[in-house]
């Protein structure tokens, strides 16, 4: 092996994959998934990660914006095989089939699939309208009541999608967004789906359609965008491979953000009853 080929396997997608084992391991680890036993606790993780939903378009659409061609007049941009992944991952987050048939983003099948459950979906409404409106991101989420923990992580997503390198972003988006939720999850919204009939069908049929687009091909190709970016580049790779391990620290304390107040949640409803039975 020549000393190029050895510098790949420590800096290229091995390199990176090294590097954010210890943080994808605590995710997946999370205590956060023992938490959620009831309906309660699924709506308030939803009020939370919604705005991850939303905030991982721009990954998207940045990613568009700088690997395919947008722009009139148009002409061949690129890896055709890294185009047609972002066009395809485009395609079916803005525009999928939900579970009852109908065409929709996955932010909006997301909110659908809120408002079921009875999480509200206001918070990340009025940031989107406020967006819409012309106001920065920063003020849309600073206004619109969003919890804190879901603010941070998303300012900070956006910070990488209008601030980072190319390749930097992709790796966010590989490494940070992909099978970051485990069995666990999914056997306990299949149970409380059971459990509490028509209120969570529409976050089974979303959390499903993720394992079965982020199963297929998706997850090769987003790999072979990070190579194809990073090509023999070492800083680049060092980039990137901060990037991914950065994503994947703040989705850990949006995770710590959504058990604190889980916790807090409790101890008010355990505090409310010892006040009621001491009146009692």
């Amino acid at each position: 092996m020549d000393m190029a080929r050895a510098r790949m396997k420590t800096t290229g997608i091995e390199g990176i994959r090294a590097r954010v084992g210890p943080a994808r391991e605590r995710l997946l680890a999370h205590p956060l998934y023992r938490r959620l036993g009831t309906l309660e606790d699924v709506v308030c993780f939803m009020e939370h990660h919604v705005f991850a939903v939303w905030d991982f378009m721009s990954l998207l659409k940045r990613l568009q914006r700088e690997l395919t061609c947008v722009g009139v007049p148009w002409v061949p941009t690129g890896d055709p095989e890294v185009r047609h992944l972002v066009n395809e991952i485009v395609a079916g987050e803005e525009s999928d089939v939900d579970g009852a048939g109908r065409r929709t983003s996955h932010f909006e099948w997301y909110v659908r699939a809120m408002a079921e459950a009875g999480a509200d979906p206001g918070p990340v409404m009025l940031a989107v309208g406020t967006v819409r409106g012309g106001e920065s991101v920063a003020r849309a989420l600073g206004a619109c009541g969003a919890p804190a923990a879901a603010r941070e992580f998303s300012l900070g997503t956006f910070r990488v999608a209008e601030q980072g390198g190319v390749h930097e972003v992709a790796s966010a988006f590989t490494y940070g967004r992909e099978d970051l939720i485990p069995d666990l999850f999914h056997g306990l919204i299949e149970r409380l789906s059971r459990e509490h009939p028509g209120r969570l069908e529409r976050f089974r049929t979303y959390l499903q359609r993720h394992i079965d687009v982020d199963g297929g091909e998706h997850g090769g190709l987003a790999l072979r965008m990070v190579e194809a970016l990073c090509g023999e580049d070492e800083v680049c790779w060092d980039e990137a491979g901060a990037a991914a391990v950065a994503a994947i620290e703040a989705r850990l304390r949006l995770w710590d953000g959504i058990c604190a107040r889980l916790a807090g949640g409790r101890r008010g409803e355990a505090g409310a009853m010892a006040q009621v039975r001491a009146m009692g």
